[in-house]
């Protein structure tokens, strides 16, 4: 005798034991710990030719230094510095709100996990001095981590660059970059 619905209880059964089975191999394998800031170096470096229409973009590197993969995820948090060290108008905001979901992403020893990161270097906001530089010029950039891992770091800004309307900044979700540091 045969159950209504029986050939979709067989196949539900079926994915289950497949599902299982590839459990215990996943189970098996060892994921990567979160990096910790200790462990990475941070740079926030031009794309060349990027700029147009009164933009630019750069990109947050995060070059894992450890013999051990790690994993990052998501968008760090940035803090443009000034050449002593000041911190300077910072506003990060998601490059597409409400889009994309954040993956981990393994880096392994000497690769880098980078976010695009695009903002004006001489379109002044509002309140800003519509003559000479719109801010101080960016030396340096704090990266927070975000979740996994722990901690900040601080990273050269190459080159050097004010950035415009208080410090906002579109930043893109990490993601692993196709060649090595």
């Amino acid at each position: 005798m045969r159950l209504p619905g029986s050939r979709t209880l067989r196949a539900a059964a079926l994915g289950l034991l497949v599902a299982m089975s590839g459990a215990g191999a996943v189970a098996g394998a060892t994921q990567p710990a979160p990096c910790s800031a200790g462990g990475l170096r941070a740079a926030f470096r031009v794309v060349a030719g990027s700029a147009g229409a009164g933009s630019i973009t750069y990109t947050v590197r995060l070059t894992n230094r450890r013999a051990r993969a790690c994993v990052v995820s998501g968008r760090p948090g940035l803090r443009l510095l000034g050449a002593h060290g000041a911190a300077l108008p910072t506003a990060v905001a998601p490059d597409r709100p409400g889009t994309g979901a954040a993956a981990l992403i393994a880096v392994g020893h000497g690769r880098t996990a980078i976010a695009l990161a695009r903002f004006s270097p001489d379109i002044p906001g509002r309140g800003e001095p519509a003559k000479g530089r719109c801010e101080h010029v960016a030396h340096r950039v704090r990266v927070s981590l975000a979740s996994p891992g722990s901690g900040s770091l601080t990273g050269a800004v190459s080159p050097p660059t004010p950035v415009c309307d208080h410090g906002r900044i579109a930043e893109g979700l990490l993601h692993l970059s196709a060649v090595g540091g």
